[in-house]
């Protein structure tokens, strides 16, 4: 494949992305946005965490962070929980109504995926999931190869 071509291939993906997370976020009725739904997916599937290791793990910077907990701090669906022992020791914790905004996100999510890909015959979507598993195992094959990941 051409260099021009493997651009084109990238970029077409970035705006299809790039689209339905715009589509999302129109059909998501909460005024939220992409990235403290992410927030709450990682705090829903590990539990309570150090924002410093939220932002490391998401790509965020640690002031970008800050804006997204006191945000969802703000709206009840993630508190801060304090350890007695070291009060500088702080977590982040996603509450009730957050795990139910999350779920909701999800469904939405659902949805509009069912929707954006049933253009695709069964075949073409066994390709296309092929596809990004053989990308995903290489990009996870990468990581642990990393220095930095020993």
């Amino acid at each position: 494949m051409e260099q021009a071509d493997l651009f084109k291939l990238i970029h077409t993906g970035e705006l299809f992305t790039n689209e339905a997370i715009i589509r999302w976020m129109k059909s998501f009725p909460h005024n939220l946005g992409i990235s403290p739904v992410i927030v709450l997916g990682e705090l829903k599937a590990k539990g309570p965490q150090k924002q410093t290791i939220l932002a490391k793990q998401l790509g965020y910077t640690p002031g970008a962070m800050t804006n997204i907990a006191n945000r969802l701090i703000k709206l009840g669906l993630a508190e801060r929980q304090y350890n007695e022992n070291d009060r500088r020791n702080v977590l982040l914790a996603i509450t009730e109504s957050g795990a139910e905004i999350f779920a909701e996100a999800q469904r939405k999510g659902q949805e509009l995926r069912t929707e954006l890909f049933q253009v695709l015959s069964d075949e073409e979507l066994r390709q296309y999931l092929a596809i990004h598993e053989k990308l995903l195992a290489n990009m996870q094959t990468q990581d642990e190869d990393s220095p930095g990941a020993r």
